[in-house]
């Protein structure tokens, strides 16, 4: 065990702290929200964005949990996920109209923290081959989606309710970082993801409809790549059970 004031301990503090930044920015999100300000709000989610997708790799590059294994990083990541990318993107679209009006935008915003607080508390919702199981909480990006593309409270509301069912779904969705399959391309598709991202959000109130169809194919991308990993896992689940009675039998 590395003392935390150590060289490497205060680095690994330095990792916490930095992956703790995301709570912060989940507040100045729901205050950009209250104050109508979208265009602010998807800065700061992008932010988010970035320190999400890189604080696991600081983490297992400088061995945090090796380092400071009383303190749980994991439970951090998870709360701070929780706060960007479910609880403040949901204050976004209600406060900016993207949610119908009164106690129906408030039950249809309900469920996305109902259905993510069930998966957040799953053991198993980074499963050990590195999958998410279920509709991985994206709320944010469906919020980002929902303003760029100027989305009618009852789409939104359809595509909510549909991908807070998904949650619950038990299927496999990719994790970028951590996939063992084509994790070169992903990972260069999500930066590129993250770029139009940006230029959209830039371009606000009327993003280049191209752009837009653009960053669109990175989530069908993510949606395929995703399904047709499932079936390849499930498939080998299904066939290892035969193959290992053919071993008994040699």
């Amino acid at each position: 065990m590395t003392s935390s004031w150590s060289w490497s301990g205060v680095r690994s503090w330095g990792v916490h702290g930095y992956t703790a930044t995301g709570a912060v920015l989940a507040l100045l999100i729901v205050l950009a929200a209250v104050e109508g300000d979208v265009a602010r709000a998807l800065w700061l989610g992008l932010a988010a964005l970035v320190i999400d997708g890189t604080d696991g790799m600081l983490a297992r590059r400088y061995d945090v949990k090796e380092r400071l294994p009383w303190f749980d990083g994991a439970l951090l990541d998870n709360i701070v996920d929780y706060l960007t990318y479910v609880f403040a993107p949901m204050v976004l679209l209600l406060q900016s109209g993207y949610l119908p009006a009164g106690n129906a935008g408030t039950v249809v915003a309900a469920l996305p923290l109902i259905a993510s607080s069930y998966q957040f508390c799953r053991v198993d919702a980074k499963t050990d081959d590195h999958f998410f199981l279920g509709f991985p909480s994206y709320w944010n990006v469906v919020a980002f989606y929902a303003i760029a593309m100027d989305l009618t409270p009852a789409v939104v509301s359809t595509i909510v309710v549909v991908c807070a069912l998904l949650v619950l779904v038990p299927v496999g969705y990719i994790y970028p970082s951590r996939m063992l399959v084509l994790r070169t391309p992903t990972l260069v598709f999500s930066a590129a993801w993250l770029v139009l991202y940006a230029v959209i959000v830039a371009q606000l109130p009327s993003p280049d409809p191209l752009l837009l169809a653009a960053s669109l194919a990175y989530i069908v991308y993510y949606c395929g790549l995703s399904l047709f990993l499932e079936h390849r896992r499930r498939t080998a689940r299904r066939e290892a059970p035969v193959v290992a009675r053919a071993l008994e039998g040699v």
